[in-house]
This record gives structure tokens, sequence and C-alpha cells, in this order.
């Protein structure tokens, strides 16, 4: 579907609210009901990019099950629960000390604004049913191996031109 078509990446904290990173910016974990506005956007922004047979790659921390099935009714003929969508997910899965070093630095550099006291508010939110078929990166290796990896995995084989992987 999406070899033929523009394939778009979206980093996903662009679209949260001033008042949410506010709330993160303080270290006051976010709610569920924080987070819906936002959910609700990207799964307006995944449905659009599907009805118009357009690819989108969304960089997003939807941690729980129930933010994923929301990012899953993107795609309209999707039945909840039963995990068989056109929208996949990728988990970089790295551990927290890891985590915690990336965390920081980019709040040093002031690239987010995300303290690293939050980090473990987020690890303990992750939950991952293995029926919901949610790809695993080992997101320890360097950017470009990332990269790798994903484009390998069968459920990615045609899907990015040549031109986007350029671009990452």
């Amino acid at each position: 579907m999406f070899s033929s078509s523009p394939l778009f990446l979206v980093l996903c904290f662009n679209l949260i609210s001033y008042n949410t990173t506010e709330k993160m910016r303080m270290g006051i974990p976010l709610t569920d009901e924080d987070r819906m506005p936002w959910l609700e956007s990207l799964c307006c922004a995944i449905k659009e990019y599907l009805n118009n047979k357009k690819g989108l790659v969304l960089g997003c921390s939807a941690l729980k099950k129930e933010y994923r099935e929301i990012l899953r009714s993107g795609d309209t003929s999707y039945n909840w629960g039963t995990y068989a969508s056109a929208v996949n997910f990728i988990l970089l899965d790295a551990p927290a000390e890891v985590l915690s070093v990336r965390v920081n630095k980019r709040a040093a550099e002031g690239k987010h604004y995300m303290p690293a006291s939050l980090l473990q508010s987020q690890l303990d939110l992750l939950k991952i049913d293995e029926p919901e078929g949610v790809l695993r990166v080992d997101a320890t290796l360097r950017p470009q191996d990332i990269v790798n990896t994903i484009l390998n995995m069968d459920q990615f084989q045609g899907c990015f031109n040549h031109d986007f992987v350029e671009s990452l």
C-alpha cells in the first residue's frame, strides 16, 4: 500500500498541547484525560493518511493497550480488540538506565520538555499484551541499524521508498 505513495514522518510530541507540555516540564505525570485530545488528534491523522492511501510513521509513546486501540481505530475497518489493523506498532526497547541517560541529555540540550524524573512513571504505564503483535527493536543499536532492522521486518517489506529512507 505504501510503496507507491508518499510516506510522512510525524514526531507526535509536536501535537501535544502547551498545557500538557508545561505539566510535564513541572514533573507532573500526565493522566489519561491529559492524553486523550492528543491521542484523538493522532487517530485523526492516521485516518486521514490511510483514507488517502498515504503512508505515515508516527513517533509517539502509545504506552497502554487502550492508547494503541485508539490509534488502531484510525483504520476505519478495524474491529476493536482484534489487533488486525493497517496500524502497526514498534517498541524501541532499551533498559531504563539507557533511557534515563538519553532523556537527561535531551533535556540538558533543550531538545525535550520531559524531565528524567517522569521516566519511571512512563515505564510503569508501558503494558504490552503478546497478542497485540507489537514489534520490538533493540533501541541500544545505532540509529541507522534500528532503521535497517525495521526495514527488514516482514510487515514493512516494500512499504518505504528510497527517498524516505535516505531522509532518516
